[in-house]
């Protein structure tokens, strides 16, 4: 009876807690999420959703150009307070419907405490004005990418190796 409620049999804590412990599954995870926001990100002629990437700064914008993203990215560090921020956000995608129905703003702050506090208030201010956002990419880089780095920028060493893997699943998705 109690084999019923038994825990899969993790290989270590790390595993259980961070994720997989094999890059070549990690990396295969992380490109997966990250096509999938290069294709939402895209704009509507391009056959995306004109979803905007919402960053910090102007490395993490660079990074995701790296990646292929060619939609619009917005970046919290410019001299705005939160409130206008979110206002802005609010006012340019998040009053008419996305092409593919999903939410209108991806928010990818870094997964360090920083950005953990970044991202919360962002998507509970604009999920406060009904607003849903999409976090898909920084939760699935948050357990995926932890042990190359903390930051959106961090990322970019690996461009050469996750890129490639990211135009394949974009070419699958299309």
């Amino acid at each position: 009876m109690l084999d019923e409620f038994r825990l899969p049999n993790w290989e270590s804590k790390r595993e259980r807690v961070g994720g997989p412990a094999d890059r070549v599954v990690r990396f295969e995870k992380a490109s997966r999420a990250i096509a999938e926001a290069l294709v939402r990100n895209r704009t509507v002629d391009q056959g995306g959703s004109g979803v905007p990437v919402v960053v910090e700064g102007n490395r993490d914008e660079e990074t995701l150009r790296e990646f292929g993203f060619t939609g619009p990215i917005e970046k919290v560090n410019r001299g705005w307070d939160r409130p206008r921020m979110v206002a802005y956000l609010h006012s340019e995608y998040c009053i008419g419907r996305t092409s593919d129905g999903g939410p209108p703003v991806i928010l990818l702050m870094d997964w360090d405490r920083t950005g953990g506090r970044i991202q919360t208030s962002l998507r509970d201010r604009l999920m406060a004005m009904d607003s849903p956002v999409d976090e898909n990419l920084r939760n699935t880089l948050l357990r995926t990418m932890k042990p190359e780095g903390r930051t959106v920028e961090s990322l970019l060493p690996h461009v050469p190796s996750l890129g490639p893997l990211v135009q394949r699943l974009v070419s699958d998705l299309d």
